[in-house]
């Protein structure tokens, strides 16, 4: 990993707060019920915040079109007849396809497909412990845990 495209990296990157922000009332129940979901995922990652709420409703409201253009895609078939009789490409296979780009960008600035999980920096729990335990004045150890002076013996 490292920083393979040796830019300089920011050293002022601003810190906020991790905590979830209130879910948007516009959203539809499937794209809250994403919320819901993948809001306590990113928590749990230390990866939300307030300052993201809009780029989380623009990805829970892709989802949100997303599945709905499956489930119809799913009821109604890929392909429908037009007035004229001839076979044309379901609209919802346009919306399916337009709001899973919409998905990937928003799943790629936060971090939610392997390639990009890859580039999200966020503090090892293991370092947090440590660093914990230094300011509490506690004995350093290992990260596996272990006493350090056991290893030297």
């Amino acid at each position: 990993m490292g920083n393979p495209g040796r830019r300089p990296l920011n050293e002022n990157e601003p810190e906020t707060k991790v905590e979830i922000p209130t879910c948007p009332g516009h959203l539809s129940p499937l794209a809250k019920k994403e919320w819901r979901r993948v809001t306590k995922e990113l928590y749990a990652l230390g990866l939300i915040s307030k300052v993201d709420r809009a780029a989380l409703a623009g990805y829970c409201d892709a989802y949100g079109r997303w599945a709905e253009a499956a489930r119809q895609l799913q009821q109604f078939g890929l392909v429908f007849k037009s007035p004229s009789g001839y076979p044309m490409p379901s609209p919802y296979l346009a919306i399916l396809t337009t709001a899973l780009d919409q998905m990937r960008a928003f799943l790629t600035e936060f971090g939610m497909t392997p390639a990009s999980r890859s580039r999200v920096k966020t503090l090892n729990p293991k370092q947090r412990d440590l660093f914990d335990d230094f300011l509490a004045g506690r004995p350093a150890r290992s990260a596996s845990g272990d006493d350090p002076s056991r290893e030297l013996n």
